[in-house]
């Protein structure tokens, strides 16, 4: 049997061979290993040599069998943590990205500094979105996803972390009703060309309805663009998550609708990702 430490150089050693970069591959052996035992990183190091059981080495390897075959991790453990909060995620259900943490925190920063009252989340998959503004903030929180599996995943989650939702399913704004001073989206935006060539976990595992744009991507932004302003109160916050290279291309969509005060923010990797704007007064 191996100790913690020397299973996690083994982990990463692993998943290296599988692909991985070297940091990727070390942030995934650090979370199977935290999470079959059960304790927090810093526990791992501390009590690094202590022995795993037989049990534990063989479900490390059973995951690590269904990652060589390109299964995502958070579908394997069934759990992926955003905004310092885990959510759970299966198959069927798009996996919380770091770098929506992104749009999350500015949201909720807004919320708190303008003391904003009702936010709807739109294209909510996990309610990540939903559900970190709802754990976070004052606010009163619609989610809505056409997916029911989405909406039944929003609702568990929303339970999991003591959170107040109103739950919709709807195609957008299809069964929506009221004004909202705040409207947040992550919706699909990958583009027919560039969803050929995702990589193979993605594409294979992760719902097209939560990925899939249209042909050049904008389909939902046009959409939302042309719909929002019936729910949204005056001055009310729009604020969309897009893809690297779509900011200018939604800029105008939303300028084509009337929406002022737009702006297109970057992420930590100084790429391109969420665009902002405001309903007039």
């Amino acid at each position: 049997m191996k100790n913690r430490i020397e299973m996690l150089r083994e982990l990463c050693n692993r998943l290296r061979e599988m692909g991985l970069e070297e940091r990727e591959a070390t942030a995934e052996a650090r979370y199977m290993l935290t999470f079959l035992l059960k304790v927090p990183l810093s526990e791992l190091y501390l009590w690094g040599n202590e022995l795993l059981s037989a049990e534990c080495e063989q479900k490390l390897q059973e995951i690590l069998q269904r990652r060589k075959k390109g299964e995502p991790l958070a579908y394997i453990l069934g759990e992926r943590y955003f905004m310092g909060l885990p959510f759970k995620v299966k198959p069927g259900i798009l996996i919380p990205r770091q770098e929506t943490e992104l749009l999350c925190e500015q949201a909720i920063e807004t919320i708190q500094k303008e003391h904003l009252e009702r936010v709807l989340d739109l294209c909510t998959g996990s309610g990540c979105i939903a559900v970190s503004i709802a754990k976070f903030s004052e606010a009163s929180v619609w989610a809505a996803d056409i997916s029911e599996t989405a909406v039944e995943m929003t609702r568990e989650n929303a339970r999991r972390q003591n959170v107040s939702l109103q739950i919709i399913q709807s195609d957008l704004f299809l069964n929506v009703q009221n004004k909202y001073d705040m409207i947040t989206a992550n919706p699909p935006y990958i583009d027919d060309e560039s969803y050929a060539g995702l990589e193979y976990g993605v594409r294979n595992y992760e719902p097209a309805l939560a990925l899939q744009g249209g042909p050049d991507g904008l389909e939902f932004y046009r959409r939302i663009a042309a719909q929002a302003p019936e729910y949204l109160r005056p001055g009310g916050y729009l604020i969309q998550e897009i893809g690297y290279n779509q900011g200018e291309a939604v800029r105008k969509l939303l300028s084509e609708h009337g929406f002022s005060e737009i702006e297109i923010r970057q992420d930590y990797a100084g790429l391109d990702r969420i665009v902002w704007a405001r309903w007039p007064y």
